[in-house]
């Protein structure tokens, strides 16, 4: 699939790392670094505007390492991004540790996935289909 993309910044495009790679890593586009204190949440800004085909979005994941060594991860991970959205891609990123974190540019600070979606309409009714879970919901089947 092709993805149209404009690049305001300076860094290279996302790519993915293997064939299998399922994410592309986003970098930070900043003039100097940015410091991210414990709890602290900041925009980081890509550089990147993109367009998606309809029926597709881009999410904003947590990169695995920052998130296991230095407690950075994305806020609302995974951050969506609309088919119809044409602003600059930014990385709602926060400080878990209780160190202080700098984001410097260049940095990989995030991973993109394009992943398809499906449009759903609600139909209101007066009762739902049974079913053996029912209304069963969080550790509704215990500890195995």
């Amino acid at each position: 699939m092709k993805i149209k993309v404009v690049n305001r910044g300076h860094q290279p495009l996302p790519a993915y790392a293997t064939a299998q790679s399922a994410g592309m890593d986003l970098r930070a586009n900043i003039s100097e670094p940015v410091v991210l204190r414990p709890m602290e949440r900041k925009l980081i800004p890509t550089g990147l505007f993109i367009a998606l085909p309809p029926g597709y979005e881009a999410q904003v994941r947590p990169r695995s390492g920052l998130a296991l060594k230095r407690g950075i991860t994305v806020l609302n991970a995974p951050g969506t991004i609309d088919a119809d959205y044409r602003g600059e891609v930014g990385v709602l990123l926060i400080n878990l540790s209780a160190e202080d974190f700098v984001v410097n540019d260049g940095e990989r600070i995030a991973q993109m996935v394009i992943a398809r979606h499906e449009n759903g309409e609600f139909i209101e009714v007066e009762a739902l289909d049974e079913t053996e879970r029912g209304a069963g919901g969080y550790g509704h089947t215990g500890v195995r």
